[in-house]
């Protein structure tokens, strides 16, 4: 028996990165889970990437395509993950966009891009797993991605920060309002990780000016981690589970820094 066996999840921003590493592993300890994401396509492919792992462990998997600030989406992507594996346990609001600008250059655009799917979407992910899970009467965990960029300003992605901030606040908010159902809420802020995600933002940080050469950004970000290297998603994942698992239902309102030893606050 996995640590998370028979629990019922849901992870977003799911096609790929953190949040597919995240998805991999619960189906390795036995969870049932439903792998979203705004490209449906992509998506669908990794659920069905998924289906032998799922076998092997027992568990189940389904997909479903979500735009996080969509309120109706993300309403069906929780209807239809209680009407393929009969509940909701876990709820992971991993979804997340950065698009690098330097501070001077940023646009109202492109703050309310980051700021919808990093802020209002974590948000209106937290909101409809609670009702969920509150009419399902058994408690529940909710958790969010957040950064080292929630823990402090960096110049060429003010709004990701600042976005990543919200995501602190959030957290604790929704701790406070929903331990009267049994309901924890937290979160992890990784670091420098090789993803997708990281190589798009190393090409626009050299499009900003602010990287000379491929892979100058990640060399430069990580040169202070302890651990002498970036993370992968599968650095991640332990804490993940765990945070998934009874063995952390006694936290609520914190977020765990998973960087390397980079920030040390």
């Amino acid at each position: 028996m996995g640590r998370v066996s028979d629990r019922s999840c849901i992870v977003t921003g799911a096609a790929q990165g953190i949040g597919r590493a995240i998805g991999e592993a619960l189906l390795d300890e036995g969870a049932d889970v439903c792998f979203a994401d705004i490209n449906g396509a992509k998506v669908a492919e990794v659920a069905q990437a998924n289906q032998a792992r799922a076998e092997r462990s027992g568990a189940r998997v389904a997909h479903a395509p979500v735009d996080v600030t969509n309120r109706d989406q993300v309403r069906a992507m929780i209807a239809h993950t209680v009407e393929t594996f009969g509940k909701l346990d876990v709820k992971f609001n991993n979804a997340g966009v950065n698009k690098p600008m330097n501070f001077l250059d940023v646009t109202e655009n492109n703050w309310n891009f980051i700021m919808g799917v990093n802020g209002l979407g974590c948000m209106i992910g937290m909101q409809e797993a609670a009702k969920q899970m509150i009419a399902q009467g058994t408690g529940g965990k909710i958790i969010n991605t957040a950064s080292i960029a929630s823990r402090q300003g960096f110049d060429n992605v003010a709004p990701y920060c600042a976005s990543k901030w919200a995501v602190v606040s959030l957290t604790q908010s929704a701790a406070r309002d929903l331990a009267k159902h049994d309901i924890t809420v937290t979160g992890f802020a990784p670091g420098v990780v090789a993803t997708e995600m990281w190589e798009q933002v190393d090409q626009d940080l050299m499009e900003i000016g602010a990287a000379d050469r491929p892979g100058q950004a990640m060399e430069e970000f990580s040169a202070e981690i302890l651990k002498g290297r970036v993370a992968t998603p599968a650095d991640i994942t332990g804490t993940t589970t765990f945070l998934a698992s009874k063995d952390s239902d006694y936290m609520t309102g914190q977020i765990v820094m998973i960087d390397g030893g980079m920030t040390l606050i």
